[in-house]
């Protein structure tokens, strides 16, 4: 593939999906997993399709959630639609599963050997359009000074490699943890919760990409929020999850300095 093969054909969606901007919250919520499709050209990656609908491939409830979040805060949403196994769009390119040829235990034949121009064009096609979205959206509430909070929402299997993980939800921060320290003591002040603290997974400037450029390096407050898979799997556990988040994040959001009037 050259770099001027596309890779996505004209009838294909765009790599994003959006809802709520003309709404008035300052939470923009946006959501790296939400989506497990492959582009035409890639076929299924030399995967079974039963493989295709398992967390490898996408977050699984995550874009349920992030909507139903959304919709509730009357927020501004940008969701991804295309699998992880295409490009991550929350790794940074350079990374090396950025575009991974395993994953937990499960080879990835169609990313084996994968030729620079055909990594360039699912840079080119997903993970850039997707992240200008994201920017293009901060950059217009500073133009016209509305306050932005940027709430990323990703989910995590029960057990990984063998190993239980006994979190119901996980909130994760690099430096800044103007958001994710006031949610985290409303977290554990519900009474019904085992909260991780950057747990399962911890963010970083190698690891992450989303809340550490378009939240840390622009002083944007921000939180990635990681709730295990199986709760919420089905519309019910969304909907819970997403009414949950929906009466915590404001009320974390009033100890955000210049955020007082939410």
């Amino acid at each position: 593939m050259s770099p001027q093969t596309n890779l996505l054909q004209n009838d294909e969606p765009a790599p994003f999906e959006l809802t709520g901007r003309d709404g008035r919250s300052p939470f923009v919520v946006i959501c790296d997993h939400a989506g497990r499709r492959l582009p035409r050209a890639l076929g299924g990656l030399g995967l079974p399709e039963a493989a295709l609908g398992t967390h490898i491939a996408w977050d699984i409830g995550a874009g349920g959630v992030a909507e139903r979040l959304a919709t509730r805060l009357d927020a501004f949403l940008i969701r991804q639609r295309y699998s992880r196994l295409v490009i991550d769009c929350n790794r940074p390119l350079d990374a090396v599963d950025s575009i991974t040829s395993l994953s937990e235990r499960t080879p990835i034949p169609g990313n084996r050997h994968l030729a620079p121009d055909a990594a360039q064009a699912r840079a080119r096609e997903i993970f850039h359009p997707y992240h200008d979205q994201i920017r293009g959206e901060l950059d217009r509430r500073r133009e016209i000074g509305r306050p932005g909070l940027l709430v990323a929402v990703h989910s995590f299997t029960p057990i990984f490699l063998d190993v239980a993980r006994p979190w119901h939800i996980g909130i994760l921060y690099n430096r800044d943890a103007r958001l994710a320290e006031p949610l985290l003591g409303l977290l554990h002040d519900e009474g019904d919760l085992v909260v991780g603290r950057n747990q399962p997974y911890a963010v970083s400037d190698l690891t992450d990409f989303s809340v550490v450029h378009h939240g840390e390096r622009r002083g944007v407050p921000h939180v990635e929020i990681e709730i295990r898979q199986d709760l919420i799997a089905d519309l019910a556990g969304q909907n819970a999850w997403a009414e949950r988040l929906a009466r915590l994040l404001p009320a974390a959001a009033q100890s955000v300095a210049g955020l007082a009037a939410l």
